[in-house]
């Protein structure tokens, strides 16, 4: 089964926090499209929403939005996921993943969408408010 780190971005705070998906999670993750909204409880956080934004595979080849299914691809990029261009009309062809999740993945670009009733800080354990 996969395993996966899903970096959770909270943008009302502007924290994020790094959640390992294994097992059932993991499981429920696979399928699902970058734009998708999926419960908060597959990952322990009642209450939440939770949307896809991005990820990346095994050897960091970035997955984009508008590429359907879950396979790699070499495609000729002018902007965007995949491809900066440092110079005016500049092209190059570069490596994308689809959209759709896989086992081939390894992290999962998440953010929330809607809060649930206990804050996500309270998941997580905080150093700095335990010194205090």
């Amino acid at each position: 089964m996969a395993d996966f780190k899903i970096i959770l971005s909270e943008p009302e705070t502007g924290r994020s926090y790094k959640v390992d998906a294994t097992g059932p999670a993991a499981g429920a993750l696979i399928g699902k499209r970058i734009g998708d909204e999926i419960d908060g409880g597959i990952l322990g956080f009642a209450g939440y929403t939770i949307r896809i934004t991005g990820g990346t595979d095994k050897t960091g080849i970035p997955a984009r939005r508008d590429l359907p299914g879950p396979a790699r691809r070499r495609l000729l990029l002018s902007e965007g996921v995949g491809f900066h261009p440092t110079m005016d009309g500049e092209r190059r062809r570069k490596s994308v993943r689809g959209s759709e999740i896989s086992a081939d993945f390894v992290q999962i670009n998440a953010a929330v969408t809607q809060s649930g009733a206990k804050p996500l800080a309270e998941y997580f354990s905080q150093p700095e408010a335990a010194a205090e």
